[in-house]
């Protein structure tokens, strides 16, 4: 993720902003996890592919929530829940309590959590953009379009390279994906946008980049796109046989790996285009 303005990396492990919120705000977090979780495990639900798809819409809530939270959009009480790394809590409580109130009425699922999660995410996106004093919306667009591409190109390669990967089906397309986003919108913050990276390792990654030739006619985030889709291929093959073994938990963890990469990457598109 990106700050508002360049900057230089501080020598640390965790993300520049990475705090958690205060106490109160902590142990009610843990104890919304806590009851969340306890009511999914109860019911013991399924997990396969469109649970995993369905679950889209709620990264997209998660990066635009903690981007109001950048752009100090979100009221004062509630803003604790929005930063860094409190937003993926939130996010993923509101989520599973509405995956727990589907299978408790009896409808569907996978169609709840879609249609609620897309809602949420269109007004949370919607914030984002009324909130802001200017929208320049083209090369985050740009960025975030390309990166679907690429990373959808990087998917049917490794399920021409390791066709024991395609058991893992639009979920691991996803995974790739979503990485994909987050490695391009990554570049265009960096080499078009004149953003600086927050989080350390990535840092490494762009300085490593800039020290190459190419550095003066590709720039330096080609590098770390790379790295993304080489990770996130990595992930997908890793995960692969637990999906073909047992699909609850290979599919959760694909959740995961596309989490991580679609987060950010929206949360990159997002930032961009108002604070560009």
């Amino acid at each position: 993720m990106f700050g508002l303005r360049p900057s230089v990396v501080p020598a640390q492990l965790l993300p520049e902003g990475f705090a958690l919120p205060p106490t109160p705000y902590v142990v009610g977090s843990l104890l919304a996890v806590a009851g969340v979780a306890w009511g999914l495990s109860r019911r013991d639900l399924a997990f396969g592919e469109e649970h995993v798809l369905a679950a889209v819409p709620w990264m997209v809530v998660g990066a635009a929530g903690h981007v109001l939270f950048v752009v100090e959009a979100v009221p004062a009480v509630a803003a604790p829940l929005f930063g860094t790394p409190a937003v993926y809590v939130t996010a993923a409580v509101v989520g599973g309590a509405v995956w727990l109130a589907a299978d408790v009425v009896g409808v569907s699922v996978v169609r709840t959590l879609a249609v609620v999660g897309s809602v949420t995410a269109v007004a949370a996106v919607g914030a984002v953009l009324v909130t802001a004093e200017t929208v320049a919306a083209t090369l985050p667009a740009g960025g975030l379009l390309s990166g679907v591409g690429l990373g959808w190109l990087a998917a049917r390669l490794l399920a021409r390279l390791r066709p024991e990967t395609r058991v893992a089906g639009a979920a691991g397309t996803l995974a790739v994906v979503a990485h994909g986003v987050d490695g391009v919108t990554t570049a265009v913050g960096v080499d078009l946008l004149g953003f600086g990276e927050r989080t350390p390792l990535s840092a490494l990654i762009l300085e490593a980049s800039a020290a190459l030739p190419t550095a003066a006619t590709l720039g330096t985030g080609w590098l770390f796109v790379l790295v993304k889709l080489l990770v996130a291929a990595v992930a997908v093959a890793l995960v692969a046989p637990t999906v073909a073994e047992t699909d609850r938990e290979g599919y959760a963890l694909l959740a995961v790996v596309a989490a991580v990469g679609l987060g950010p990457g929206v949360h990159n598109a997002l930032l961009f285009t108002v604070a560009a």
